[in-house]
């Protein structure tokens, strides 16, 4: 997959093409894929690709994000459109890795995974329990970050072993790595040392599903 100063370098050729002469900067870039001048610097030193907005900076303009990510053509997929599969995308929900989010509005979309990111997820077979959702916040840096998007199994739900999950409180809808301790009580870490753990009753918590992975692995 290309790197982030490489697709900021893509989509400055695009904008240029569409303004005509005007020199492209760094701030035009974050302005057409609407984040803040912030967190484009954030992004461009830690080589984090926002995939949310370069999605819909690539649907607006009917360009092939096969094409901005790996610089494959159209073309080159046809012969593979069957090895292609799809996955709900709750595009409005933002599961917060800070601060709490709410699951107020869900606008399902499909997103488009390719056959070899399946046995990531579990086989063919648990597509049917993958959601993706989007990533805010920073209490899970580095495992997450702001703008990644993360895949969740909806079957798999028992906190016995531990793990990242995505998980409901009266706080808000959270990405949180989770351990049940021996009296029964729950800990809610943050990879994020900053962030303190905080214990919770099983009946304060409702778990959504199993982290399986980003656009990259889950530790």
């Amino acid at each position: 997959m290309k790197n982030f100063l490489d697709i900021v370098e893509e989509i400055k050729s695009i904008i240029s093409a569409e303004v005509g002469s005007k020199k492209i900067f760094d701030k035009d870039v974050a302005d057409v894929l609407g984040v803040s001048q912030m967190n484009f610097a954030t992004m461009k030193k830690r080589n984090k690709v926002p995939f949310g907005e370069l999605m819909d900076f690539c649907a607006v303009r009917k360009i092939s994000i096969n094409w901005m990510l790996y610089g494959q053509s159209p073309e080159s997929l046809v012969e593979a459109t069957n090895k292609f599969y799809m996955v709900r995308y709750l595009s409005e929900v933002n599961a917060s890795a800070g601060g709490g989010a709410d699951i107020q509005c869900e606008d399902i979309e499909e997103l488009e995974i390719p056959e070899s990111f399946v046995a990531i997820l579990g086989g063919e077979s648990e597509l049917k329990n993958i959601e993706a959702l989007n990533v805010t916040g920073d209490s899970m840096e580095p495992t997450f970050s702001y703008n990644d998007i993360v895949f969740i199994n909806r079957a798999k739900t028992d906190l016995q072993r531990g793990g990242i999950f995505t998980i409901r409180t009266e706080a808000g809808l959270f990405i949180k790595r989770v351990q049940k301790r021996i009296d029964g009580k729950i800990d809610i870490i943050s990879d994020n040392p900053v962030y303190s753990t905080q214990t919770l009753n099983p009946n304060e918590i409702e778990v959504l599903g199993r982290v399986v992975s980003r656009f990259g692995d889950v530790d």
